[in-house]
């Protein structure tokens, strides 16, 4: 089976917020203007995905709320604490409790572990700016399956990127 997945990191947050430790940054002004344009993006893309795997942190749950709207209505999410600084690891034991006719999971969490989850996934060197998004496609009978083998880099984004339209 064909699947997509989409590892995004969460939108330019705030390093001048009174937020209680690193994971209760909020995002600041250019992360909520980033996020929805690159939700429209992948929207044009044809890259909605099914469900939605997102860690705790405050600026990952405002990413994807602000992204959301752009992507479907009813996409399920789960938040993880596990993939708060997470990467490759964390994404795969995750996988295990995976919906296997899901064919798109989007995956929003933080670098410096999705750079490296994207780089070992595609075999190619990826940098993630914030809300960047890397499209990988593998084919596989499941998600756990798909998640220890290498994976065809199919298109990156990042907001500086984006057409001004969107």
């Amino acid at each position: 089976m064909r699947r997509r997945l989409v590892l995004m990191r969460h939108a330019k947050s705030s390093w001048d917020s009174a937020a209680d430790g690193d994971h209760g940054r909020p995002l600041n002004e250019r992360g909520r203007q980033d996020a929805p344009r690159m939700a429209r993006w992948l929207a044009d893309q044809g890259w909605a995905p099914d469900a939605v795997l997102c860690s705790t942190a405050t600026r990952t749950r405002q990413t994807w709320a602000l992204a959301a709207p752009h992507l479907g209505a009813g996409i399920p999410v789960r938040f993880q604490d596990r993939l708060y600084l997470a990467g490759l690891g964390a994404l795969q034991d995750s996988s295990r409790d995976w919906d296997p006719d899901w064919t798109t999971v989007l995956a929003l969490g933080h670098n410096s572990g999705w750079e490296d989850a994207a780089s070992r996934l595609s075999g190619q060197s990826i940098g993630m700016a914030t809300a960047a998004c890397v499209l990988l496609e593998a084919t596989a009978p499941s998600w756990e399956a798909a998640l220890e083998q290498g994976w065809r880099l199919v298109g990156a984004m990042r907001p500086k990127l984006l057409p001004d339209d969107l």
